[in-house]
């Protein structure tokens, strides 16, 4: 957005909000400046709005550079609005970069006898402030976690006690060794316990070390095998201060109000900047949805959203799916064509933005979400079936946001199960342009049925959006594209998918999963998922045409459940790969009737190992006989170098016998670069690469604190 090069208020740091806020730096007695907090900016262009009710321009106000530390959130509503002649900007000063953070800096450190870091937070001490995360030189450190590498395996699954009440699972049995009782603090010792596609986060009760039994303050999420303590399941231990031991590690003892550092070799205790998160949430934006009184035609533009709280509930966190129960720093509802342009938002406990209930022609666009406790933004609601049936909330449905050009990394670092871009029942939403990469869970999701219930979610646009290195081997049943329920006129389109790794099974580039239907994917590039580029669970009429799938690990392609009708249309796609991995998965077709749901024609197939290739057991001819691929060839596709990512075509090509379009990957990704991270860094929170067969191979590696390995 082109603003204005003056403001009507300013705001900054050696400011007084007894000033009129409209020079933009005091005067030379002291007698007239900027405002010192955007509170009082924001009262001022209240009363601005009050004695201009005619006003046609952008009201504006600018914020100067350096760190404004807020003692409760920014809250904006109906009052605050703008028009869409006049709408209210709240931006930074040219070329300055303002942080409004929800932390506080840690000061007062002394060296005690093992020239660790310490200093005495009396809220913590009287039991009004607790942290989990700590920022120090604008990077987040961990808690001590046990094992320093890899995983602890569940010995044996115990059954719940009386106290769980059938809601979860609240204990299982450990190897000798792994848990102690007399730990510091036992309750605040955290069990981070592994499932599928979640963690739950659970605080130690008891350790019986006799027994080997830990038992948690609270249960998991649900009785269902998804939020089970199975035999084998994976965990890890953290906040143990006896644990206590490497640079960039540190610990606060609520007990006492001790917090303790363990600095790096290159920080220095006169001149290291360290935060610690103190509000859970930044950024309101609350209009009256039963009133109809919304939250209109503001922008927020250049401004860094940073440092918001998450704390470990008493009886544990635990969540079925994509950590939906979790808020976010920035919140809206009720918010009507507002902006978001050039923000950052970094250092959050939970996810970074959420437009929930009512919000409707919003757009995000060029932000930075880096550094997320879970996902970067959830778009929309979750609601009961029974709301659905029943008409209920229909009207109060978000929908027909942008979310552009924007970057979404470094997710997950507190719950792994967060998402990139979370919609939930929303409709007409278009998610362009945007990268996202690092993070342990799904890029995309899009729905929130199981099955063919009915469902708000319809008519997303997701394109041109480079999705990449996410899952790590920490969660399984994940993709790159991850879609549920009925979603009419969704399209998938020119997107850019690779390197997508789940722990177990999973792992796939677009993935259809229960119930998904009348949905498009079309022009798709995707290649290195260790499972296959497209999978569909199950669904109904779904077409997927004119894409790339290339190196899938454990097939290509696969559909879980066989159903009657027709589940999907595979046409005019280049499938590409090597080595003994199938064509096909195992349940793609049925033996009695092979083609029976599904439609494939006028593909090509390619193992550039020149192996065989077979339709499960057939070749192409026999496989033809049944009434597929009638059309499709086996040939090489001739792309440039598809080991290196280049899938252009060369010169030959028998693509366009089939039909086949180019893809053009340079359209795909971030419309404006970005010089670095916008200068926010954060170190992995979860093992990179650890499956159970393979954490003997590391057993002669070191890591550092991070968990990263040494050279």
């Amino acid at each position: 957005m082109n603003i204005q090069q003056t403001a009507d208020f300013y705001v900054a740091l050696n400011g007084n909000d007894e000033w009129s806020g409209k020079p933009d730096s005091p005067d030379t007695r002291g007698s007239d400046g900027p405002f010192a907090s955007l509170a009082r900016a924001q009262k001022a262009v209240r009363e601005f709005k009050t004695a201009k009710p005619d006003i046609s321009r952008p009201i504006v106000v600018y914020v100067r550079k350096g760190t404004y530390y807020l003692n409760k959130p920014l809250c904006f509503r109906a009052e605050d609005s703008g028009t869409a002649e006049a709408p209210v900007i709240y931006a930074a000063y040219p070329n300055e970069k303002p942080v409004i953070s929800g932390g506080r800096p840690i000061t007062g450190w002394e060296k005690n006898e093992k020239g660790w870091w310490q200093t005495h937070l009396y809220e913590v001490e009287n039991s009004n402030w607790n942290f989990t995360q700590l920022f120090v030189n604008n990077q987040r450190r961990h808690r001590p976690r046990l094992p320093r590498r890899g995983y602890f395996f569940i010995a044996e699954e115990v059954p719940a006690t009386e106290k769980a009440c059938g809601k979860g699972y609240n204990r299982f049995k450990f190897n000798k060794g792994e848990l102690h009782g007399d730990w510091h603090n036992l309750t605040d010792v955290e069990v981070l316990c592994f499932h599928i596609w979640e963690m739950s986060r659970m605080r130690l009760a008891s350790v019986e070390e006799k027994d080997g039994i830990a038992t948690f303050t609270g249960s998991t999420c649900s009785t269902a095998y998804y939020a089970a303590l199975f035999k084998g399941n994976r965990f890890m231990i953290e906040n143990v201060r006896e644990a206590l031991e490497y640079p960039g590690q540190w610990y606060l003892d609520r007990t006492s109000g001790n917090l303790t550092y363990i600095s790096m070799p290159e920080e220095n205790i006169e001149h290291t900047e360290v935060i610690a998160p103190y509000l859970k949430q930044l950024l309101l934006l609350q209009g009256e949805v039963e009133q109809c009184k919304w939250v209109e035609y503001i922008c927020f533009e250049g401004l860094t959203f940073a440092h918001s709280n998450w704390v470990t509930p008493q009886k544990g966190y635990s969540c079925p799916q994509a950590e939906v129960l979790l808020d976010a720093a920035v919140y809206a509802e009720g918010m009507r064509h507002c902006r978001f342009i050039n923000c950052t938002i970094t250092h959050i406990g939970e996810y970074a933005v959420q437009f929930g209930r009512d919000c409707q022609h919003n757009l995000l666009e060029g932000c930075d979400l880096i550094d997320l406790g879970a996902g970067g933004i959830k778009l929309g609601q979750t609601y009961d079936a029974d709301d659905l049936y029943n008409g209920k909330d229909r009207q109060a449905c978000s929908n027909h946001h942008i979310v552009r050009d924007c970057l979404i990394c470094q997710a997950g670092r507190i719950h792994p199960g967060g998402v990139g871009i979370w919609i939930g029942h929303s409709g007409y939403n278009r998610i362009e342009h945007n990268e996202i990469t690092d993070l342990y869970y799904s890029g995309i999701s899009v729905g929130w049925v199981w099955g063919y219930q009915p469902s708000q979610t319809h008519h997303n646009i997701l394109k041109y959006n480079h999705i990449y290195n996410i899952g790590q081997n920490v969660l399984s049943d994940m993709g790159a594209f991850y879609m549920l329920g009925i979603s009419p006129g969704t399209i998938i389109r020119g997107n850019h998918i690779h390197d997508v790794n789940a722990f177990d099974y999973g792992g796939w580039g677009i993935y259809f999963d229960q119930g998904a239907s009348g949905i498009e994917a079309s022009e798709n590039v995707c290649y290195r998922c260790n499972g296959q580029g497209f999978h569909q669970h199950f669904g109904r009429e779904n077409l997927v045409r004119n894409n790339i799938f290339a190196f899938g690990g454990k097939s290509q392609i696969e559909r879980t459940k066989l159903e009657k009708h027709c589940s999907f249309t595979f046409k005019q796609n280049i499938v590409y790969w090597k080595g003994r991995v199938p064509l096909l998965g195992d349940n793609i077709i049925r033996q009695e009737d092979p083609s029976a749901g599904i439609v494939m024609e006028c593909n090509i197939y390619f193992n550039c190992s020149g192996l065989p290739i077979l339709f499960k057991d057939e070749t192409i001819d026999q496989w033809r006989l049944r009434g597929c691929d009638k059309h499709s060839v086996i040939a090489d596709p001739l792309f440039v170098d598809p080991e290196n990512g280049d899938f252009n075509l060369k010169p030959g090509s028998p693509a366009k016998k089939i039909g086949f379009k180019s893809i053009d990957l340079s359209k795909t990704g971030l419309l404006t670069q970005r010089s670095g991270f916008a200068g926010s860094q954060a170190v992995p929170s979860f093992p990179i690469d650890l499956r159970a067969d393979k954490v003997k191979d590391l057993t002669n590696k070191k890591f550092n604190a991070a968990g990263i390995e040494k050279d």
